[in-house]
């Protein structure tokens, strides 16, 4: 890679190892085995010792699954990653990673999908309590801390209510408290760079924008190797204390020659060994590809849900929208949406007048878009929120509706909305009539 380059289609094109050094590959070439050769005895017995982890296990540490690590790791600004089989893997793992039963974390109120439930209930039921605070009032979370706080916990752009995350607020009371930010970062890769913020871990869900094309689930968390976990030393005893799972390391003395990755490198030790969710080779493939094309995709997505965004705006059966973009946007905070650069994502919210019933008409009469929960596709998507099982539709207007606006050309993007939101509005206009 060209020295010092810091530009993502450089960096996710060159970060990292291509291959195997007597090979000569071009692309990163999937490694499908479950273990590999242990070279000695020392390497089995003392790898930290060594000043570096080796390879042993597939599950532990993989050499396709390391080069994506090493890239997603270099995108964000981080010191290293961990690559795992899914974006909630990710989430649970990087929550986990610093708590014991006892323990709680702090989580803005705005968290999407399945991650809602996995803090609200999944959590709690292994002994980790989760207090949620509004991200509007960042200083809640400060409140919210006490001596058993290990993490605070949020999204950039959470979807379906995309409001962005004040992070940069949010990380210095944290800090000040001697309290880690874990921020997810899966609608924003690219346009926010959260460690730059002040957080102290990023997770993502691979599965979204970075593969891009709904091939393959997978989640990573990067460690940015600039919280000092032995300041804080008594909030974080799996970090600073002899751990009995690994012959009593303390792992933030353990790791000191390979760098400030304590965090990281107990993740991959201790969880991923233990629990298992690793990537496999060929997801960690498929993502590769996907980071190859990032920055362009983003710029598009960007591009398109912008368009839509005004589209919406000036549409007569549209009541409000909601884009980061947009002084409709329900954040009160300025710095926060300053966090996005080079664009506000391809998220987009709104509602339609005529309530739930002309949400659902909707939905069913799109012809290009999909009807899925999910984001980050090339294919343009779309979801009713209220009427996903695991949200309550209570939490959204009836008529709200999110839009994961892909990479197709803008005409045929609106012309497939412009035709939904008219078939929508039929049965209004017959009682009307």
């Amino acid at each position: 890679m060209p020295a010092k380059s810091s530009n993502p289609e450089t960096v996710l094109l060159h970060a990292g190892p291509r291959g195997n050094a007597g090979t000569g590959e071009v692309a990163v070439p999937i490694c499908q085995t479950a273990s590999c050769r242990v070279e000695s005895m020392g390497h089995a017995a003392d790898p930290l010792g060594r000043g570096d982890l080796g390879t042993v296990y597939s599950r532990i540490l993989n050499p396709t699954c390391d080069a994506l690590e090493q890239r997603i790791a270099a995108l964000e600004g981080g010191v290293a990653a961990l690559a795992v089989c899914s974006g909630q893997a990710a989430a649970a793992m990087a929550v986990q990673n610093l708590c014991r039963p006892g323990d709680n974390i702090v989580s803005s109120a705005d968290i999407s999908g399945n991650t809602s439930s996995l803090l609200a209930h999944t959590l709690p039921s292994m002994g980790i309590e989760v207090r949620f605070v509004d991200p509007e009032d960042p200083d809640g979370f400060r409140r919210a801390t006490d001596a058993r706080t290990r993490a605070y916990y949020g999204e950039t752009l959470p979807a379906p209510k995309l409001t962005v995350l004040p992070i940069r607020e949010v990380a210095a009371i944290g800090r000040a408290l001697g309290v880690p930010l874990i921020v997810d970062n899966t609608a924003a890769p690219i346009l926010c760079r959260p460690l730059e913020h002040g957080a102290a871990v990023v997770v993502h869900s691979t599965a979204e924008y970075i593969c891009g094309h709904g091939t393959a689930t997978g989640g990573v968390i990067v460690d940015g190797g600039k919280f000092d976990w032995t300041r804080h030393s008594r909030r974080f005893p799996t970090l600073t204390e002899p751990d009995p799972s690994c012959h009593g390391a303390i792992w933030t003395e353990a790791v000191r020659p390979l760098g400030p990755i304590a965090y990281i490198v107990r993740a991959r030790a201790v969880l991923l060994r233990d629990i298992g969710a690793a990537m496999t080779p060929f997801n960690a493939f498929q993502v590769l590809l996907g980071l190859e094309t990032l920055p362009l995709r983003m710029r598009q997505h960007c591009r398109n849900a912008a368009e839509v965004a005004l589209y919406l705006q000036g549409h007569p059966a549209v009541q409000r929208v909601i884009y980061a973009g947009m002084h409709e946007c329900p954040t009160q905070h300025r710095t926060a949406v300053a966090c996005l650069k080079g664009g506000f994502g391809g998220l987009v919210g709104f509602e339609l007048k005529d309530g739930g019933e002309a949400g659902a008409r909707f939905i069913d009469a799109l012809r290009m878009f999909s009807h899925a929960s999910d984001i980050g596709h090339v294919r343009s998507l779309a979801v009713q929120p209220g009427a996903v099982v695991h949200r309550p539709a209570a939490a959204f207007a009836p008529g709200y509706l999110r839009l994961s606006v892909g990479i197709e050309h803008i005409d045929d993007i609106i012309a497939d909305l412009e035709q939904a939101i008219a078939a929508a509005a039929v049965p209004a206009a017959r009682n009307a009539a």
